[in-house]
């Protein structure tokens, strides 16, 4: 008896190693952010988890996805915009897997596939873009950079929620052309605002001059109101007061003669 259960022992012992290997490969745990993809002889079962299931050893083979949001960092690349400047602009693309079926069967990597849709429609925009609306209105040139990209990754369960560019770079000579153009835009403003100022002031005179005009003595209490204002300062200059009277009459005798 004893030499058969000697004989039998590893017969047993390879059966419960066996058995242990086959739970092994049978039990399978997905983690709360992933799902797990079973082929089943090649075909696809469906997306199972999170948490601990069983598959079938040798038959089932599972594919693990992430559903966690990826960002995806686009490299610089070099584009001329629609006014024929040359700049280098880099992003970011944030997506995540709503599908994963569709993740593993329809794309091969879907993570570079993304990469590489996301460089040529950054490319592309920045191509039918100004240099101005890059740099003034780049929230729609992110909203436009999502929906192109989002719809290309659909059909493979792909959702891209943001599109962000981070920096546009210019050359040396187009940053002087710009500093330049920029310039000559507050100096514009400055003569603009002068001349307007000095419009105004021209009004504001002549109504003044009118409102003298209308009364005799106006004139000679803004005269005397100067030259208290020049008194005030402390300078060397004396000032001597004619009567507007007298100018008066010498401005008349003065236009006699010429008429004479």
């Amino acid at each position: 008896m004893s030499n058969l259960f000697a004989g039998l022992l590893p017969i047993l012992c390879f059966l419960g190693l066996g058995l242990v290997v086959v739970l092994a490969a049978a039990v399978k745990i997905v983690q709360e952010y992933e799902r797990g993809v079973i082929f089943r002889l090649g075909r696809v079962v469906g997306a199972k988890g999170p948490g601990l299931f069983l598959i079938i050893p040798i038959i089932d083979r599972m594919v693990k996805v992430d559903l966690r949001t990826i960002t995806l960092d686009v490299p610089s690349q070099e584009a001329i915009t629609a006014d024929n400047v040359t700049v280098k602009v880099n992003a970011v693309v944030y997506f995540r897997v709503i599908d994963p079926v569709n993740a593993i069967i329809q794309i091969e990597d879907y993570r570079r596939a993304t990469w590489q849709i996301a460089q040529t429609s950054l490319r592309n925009v920045i191509g039918q873009s100004d240099m101005d609306h890059l740099l003034q209105e780049r929230e729609k040139i992110n909203e436009t950079l999502q929906h192109i990209i989002d719809e290309a990754t659909e059909p493979w369960g792909i959702k891209v929620s943001i599109v962000e560019i981070k920096d546009v770079e210019l050359n040396t000579q187009m940053v002087r052309a710009m500093a330049r153009q920029a310039e000559a835009e507050r100096e514009r403003r400055a003569k603009v605002i002068h001349a307007e100022g000095e419009l105004q002031a021209s009004e504001k005179l002549a109504l003044a001059a009118r409102r003298m005009g209308e009364e005799p003595g106006a004139m000679t209490l803004r005269y005397l109101q100067t030259l208290v204002e020049i008194g005030v300062e402390q300078n060397t200059t004396t000032i001597f007061p004619v009567p507007m009277d007298m100018l008066a009459s010498y401005i008349q005798s003065a236009s006699r003669k010429d008429n004479s």
